[in-house]
């Protein structure tokens, strides 16, 4: 049988969302390739992509429901029918219902698929069933309530838009492994005279792409914008004009950066004043600055004030407006141009629901706690065993025999193997959906390139399915995905108004397309005027980083692996191979007080938990810094916990997001 290619897109966790080519024969996936035609990426795909058809014909895929027959987290299954995995789930959960309330059930899910419809299908069904409502700010929540409260909801610099800039600063974020398609703009920019910087908690290899790489101490982003600032003003450096014109608050913020000069930061920050004052003065002489801000400095108890203030900071110099100035990182185009209610059905909620965030999972499963405990799981496109913190105590509930756990999955993930019910579940290629981009301003529709094999069923016909186990009479679930897809299409009036003719065509004909640039003048708060003083902020300043953790001097921070995404491709083991083993870096300062060596066996620990490591020694980071990188597979750990297992259940001080680089632990010597 002759075979052809089909364009798709890439569904994961990504900012670039790339556009793909698919050769298929109408049924099989036999490669995979980049789409040259696609405005951004343009063809090239990162290792995990280029053989993604090895993902979808993995011989470990799961094809079947199935029904848990050992005990929780042993992995032992028996092969059943979808008539009565759905007749188990309809049944257990009309039972907790009548006894608890349908609140004692709760979704959990994030970003599996980055879809729209695969992503929020389940939110209809959910409020449908008046089921506990899942609050979904594992990732970057508390950068953008920063950036919200700031600039309203305008577009940041699409990274294009940096080919124009003469520095570009990266902070806080490591684009080889989570912005690759920026690389070869960054090369071609340096070639070209700009000069690239890099902040970071750990020099990772995107310190190879720079010029300078500059240290700091996690939390201590905020604090390092801020004196900048404060040089900016006291010599004269500060763009007064701007600043009168298109701000709204900055006299009340001015006199508090008097307590910011570089030398009262530096010991906070670990970055020298003299290394400060040259900062800001390289940032105030460039003709175009950009600041590229990944969402690590976020993710600490003071982060989302730390990001506003280094969002801050083209304002104080004037780059907005000018072409290349700005900041990148916080999404070009939000809210995005189509009504994703038609997806998640808020209407569809008869009455209020409590509200449970999904960094606290493991708080929120002890029963108690709530009233009404929670009785049920239902678990797709996450897996919280391995990428929700407090692990160690989240497991001991998810192996508890009270507990129902519904599992929509491709493979037995961690979370997979406690689950009473794992129901089959589909690749990005075998169902229908659109992908936004949130890391550039493209779009992109997909059809189903080939059928579902065997017994896979999409997340959404999941939940169609469920709803008819279940009555559900609400003709909403009646629709396909590809109704769905042609729905939001059709009745999204923001997105034909942006979109030319041509450029509508292409995108119903499964293309990448892409959207003008945010106009960056145009801030969208009430007033028109960059938000420096917002009533909803307890203060203008972050609050310092936090104090060590008693007991707990070194500060761990969770980074992330080029070769795998979170826990996705932990089944690839082309790519985990060339990952190695669950490793801690540790500056040399540190391993020498401690009697650890390089490639060593070491303990990483806390009141939490005990996680065993091979030690990196290494000055990539400061003193009192250790770093964890990559989501293991937990049978690939060396004790069946991982860097998770360190992380406490805190919130930021906006958006409810994680903090899980904000957590003191002790690392000792093993044996």
């Amino acid at each position: 049988m002759s075979t052809y290619f089909t364009r798709s897109a890439c569904p994961y966790d990504c900012p670039d969302t790339c556009g793909l080519l698919v050769e298929t024969d109408g049924r099989t996936v036999f490669r995979v390739k980049g789409d040259p035609e696609h405005p951004v990426t343009k063809g090239f795909l990162c290792r995990k992509m280029q053989r993604y058809d090895l993902s979808i014909n993995h011989p470990e895929r799961i094809l079947y429901p199935l029904q848990r027959v050992g005990r929780k987290g042993s992995g032992d299954f028996r092969r059943i029918g979808w008539e009565a995995a759905l007749e188990t789930i309809a049944g257990k959960w009309r039972r907790i219902i009548a006894d608890h309330g349908p609140e004692a059930i709760l979704p959990y899910s994030y970003s599996g698929p980055m879809s729209l419809v695969g992503r929020h299908g389940g939110m209809a069904f959910f409020n449908y069933l008046g089921a506990s409502n899942l609050v979904r700010t594992i990732c970057c929540s508390g950068k953008n309530a920063a950036w919200a409260s700031l600039m309203g909801a305008m577009g940041d610099l699409d990274p294009r838009e940096m080919a124009a800039s003469d520095l570009i600063i990266i902070w806080g974020s490591d684009v080889t492994a989570t912005r690759l398609h920026l690389v070869p703009q960054l090369q071609a920019s340096r070639r070209q005279g700009a000069k690239i910087l890099l902040i970071e908690t750990c020099a990772g290899p995107t310190a190879e792409l720079c010029d300078e790489t500059i240290l700091v101490r996690p939390g201590s982003d905020g604090a390092l914008a801020l004196a900048m600032m404060r040089v900016l003003l006291e010599e004269g450096l500060a763009d007064k004009a701007f600043l009168a014109a298109h701000t709204r608050g900055w006299e009340k913020l001015e006199p508090e950066l008097g307590a910011h000069r570089p030398e009262a930061v530096s010991e906070a920050t670990g970055v020298p004043a003299a290394t400060i004052r040259r900062l800001a003065r390289m940032y105030a002489g460039a003709k175009a600055p950009a600041i590229l801000l990944g969402s690590g400095a976020s993710r600490h108890r003071n982060g989302a004030m730390n990001c506003r203030c280094v969002a801050l900071l083209p304002a104080v110099v004037g780059a907005w407006g000018k072409p290349g100035g700005g900041i990148a990182g916080f999404g070009p185009l939000n809210p995005f141009p189509c009504d994703v209610t038609r997806i998640t059905r808020p209407d569809l909620r008869k009455k209020p629901v409590r509200s449970i965030n999904m960094n606290q999972l493991a708080a929120a499963l002890d029963e108690a706690s709530l009233q009404p405990p929670i009785k049920s799981l239902y678990v797709y496109g996450s897996n919280p065993a391995a990428v929700a913190g407090n692990q160690k105590k989240l497991l001991e509930h998810l192996g508890r025999e009270d507990l129902f756990t519904v599992v929509h999955e491709r493979f037995m993930t961690d979370t997979a193997r406690f689950a009473d019910i794992v129901l089959p579940s589909t690749f990005s290629v075998e169902q229908a959906d659109i992908y936004p981009c949130y890391g550039y301003c493209t779009l992109q529709a997909a059809p189903a390139v080939v059928p579902p094999p065997a017994e896979c069923k999409s997340p959404w016909d999941a939940f169609r399915a469920l709803a008819a186990a279940l009555g559900f009479d609400e003709p909403h679930f009646q629709k396909s995905e590809q109704d769905l897809v042609d729905e939001i299409l059709s009745n999204s009036p923001q997105l034909r108004e942006t979109l030319a003719e041509q450029e509508y065509a292409d995108l119903l004909a499964g293309r990448g397309i892409s959207f003008p640039f945010a106009e960056h003048l145009r801030f969208a708060t009430a007033d028109g005027k960059i938000a420096v003083d917002d009533p909803e902020l307890p203060s203008l300043l972050p609050g310092p980083p936090s104090p060590p953790d008693k007991g707990y001097p070194l500060r761990m921070v969770a980074a992330p692996s080029p070769y795998t995404l979170n826990s996705t491709f932990n089944e690839r083991d082309d790519l985990t191979a060339k990952r190695g083993p669950l490793s801690l870096i540790i500056h040399s300062e540190d391993a020498r007080a401690r009697g650890i060596i390089d490639g060593g066996r070491v303990i990483c620990f806390n009141e939490l938990a005990r996680v065993e490591y091979t030690a990196k020694v290494t000055d990539t980071v400061l003193p009192g810094t250790v770093v964890g990188h990559g989501v293991y597979r937990l049978d690939k750990t060396h004790n069946g916990l991982s860097t998770n297992a360190l992380l406490r259940e805190r919130l930021s001080d906006l958006g409810e997001a994680t903090t899980l680089n904000d957590n003191g632990v002790e690392v000792e010597a093993g044996t």
